[in-house]
């Protein structure tokens, strides 16, 4: 783990090289705990002399190895921050190595291509910028995503080593993900799989994606359901991605006749409920004219995996929002069939 001794200026920071960096340069290795600091600058501090391996000036010819100590003087501010912003944020686990998120419904995960700060990556900078001080000695690492109006469950990473070790869990399929989400009409099984290739529409300019046959790139795809409680014209159920495939829950939920309520895209059996200017070409499920549900009825409820560092088993739970809440007690108002037994 990365040691900081604060100064007014500069900052010293030292570490141990991890063994998966063995034969790397100097630099690659720094950049990896200097995360907010770009290459040239990372580059600029070993050329002049801030930089020791095992206590001894190194040039960025160096190459480094497992167990060496790392000693860097860091004598310039970060020049690659996120923008940090004050939003709230609910912890639901944190240490060290890790902070798990329970994401509101509405709340971009990061920015990506978009020149905005409200995402979840700018508020975890804040939060993190509030531990550490200098500004910026930490970096949010994002593992996965949910979808701006999916709420729930994120893991993300304070250390390179953490993020390397999870991300290698969820790339193996390692981590167990559950959702809860409420459903157009009455699933007939208590359980199902559903296993159908995910890939592009069938339209280069569109981003959605389908379980048709035209699909573009498709790739397998298989979700577990497990039904909770039947309703008059919904189903209250638990689906768990055995794969990572963009917008899945929703794309396999839609394919089998059962569209997420309140989905703004995906209609039954592969229809595209909005054109590319937003505006409706089929119905959108009842539930999205009850003023407490406006979005998609999914929710991250649960994320198992190993820690990263130590490997014990974790798991983390995130409480049903209200606006979900809501949408389900609205739901149960009519003549509704819980479920006792596989039916």
């Amino acid at each position: 783990m990365l040691v900081a001794r604060h100064m007014v200026t500069p900052i010293e920071l030292e570490f141990s090289v991890a063994s998966y960096l063995r034969g790397r340069r100097i630099d690659s290795v720094l950049a990896r705990h200097l995360r907010n600091h770009t290459p040239f600058r990372v580059q600029r501090l070993v050329r002049a002399g801030l930089v020791q391996l095992d206590r001894q000036v190194v040039d960025l010819k160096t190459r480094v190895y497992p167990g060496q100590r790392v000693r860097v003087r860091v004598v310039e501010p970060p020049d690659k921050l996120l923008t940090a912003t004050a939003l709230p944020v609910e912890i639901l686990y944190e240490d060290e190595w890790l902070t798990v998120v329970n994401k509101p419904p509405g709340q971009m995960t990061h920015p990506a291509a978009e020149p905005r700060a409200d995402t979840l990556i700018n508020a975890l900078q804040w939060h993190l910028d509030h531990q550490e001080t200098p500004r910026g000695l930490l970096r949010p690492g994002i593992v996965h995503r949910l979808d701006r109006d999916t709420s729930g469950v994120i893991v993300t990473t304070k250390h390179h080593l953490a993020h390397r070790n999870l991300s290698i869990q969820f790339q193996q399929r390692e981590v167990t993900k559950t959702y809860l989400a409420l459903v157009e009409g009455r699933i007939r099984n208590h359980t199902g799989v559903i296993v159908r290739d995910i890939g592009h529409v069938d339209d280069p300019e569109s981003i959605l994606m389908s379980a048709e046959t035209n699909a573009r790139d498709a790739r397998s795809a298989r979700t577990d359901y497990r039904v909770i409680e039947r309703f008059d014209d919904s189903t209250w159920l638990e689906a768990s991605p055995q794969t990572g495939r963009l917008h899945q829950i929703r794309v396999h939920l839609a394919h089998i006749g059962h569209p997420v309520l309140g989905d703004p895209f995906y209609g039954p059996c592969g229809q595209i409920r909005q054109d590319k200017q937003g505006r409706p070409l089929v119905p959108v499920g009842t539930c999205l004219a009850e003023p407490s549900l406006t979005r998609q009825a999914l929710h991250a409820s649960r994320l198992e995996c190993r820690h990263p560092i130590d490997e014990r088993p974790m798991q983390f739970e995130a409480p049903l929002p209200e606006d979900l809440a809501q949408a389900v007690g609205i739901a149960k108002r009519g003549c509704s069939d819980r479920i006792d037994s596989p039916g």
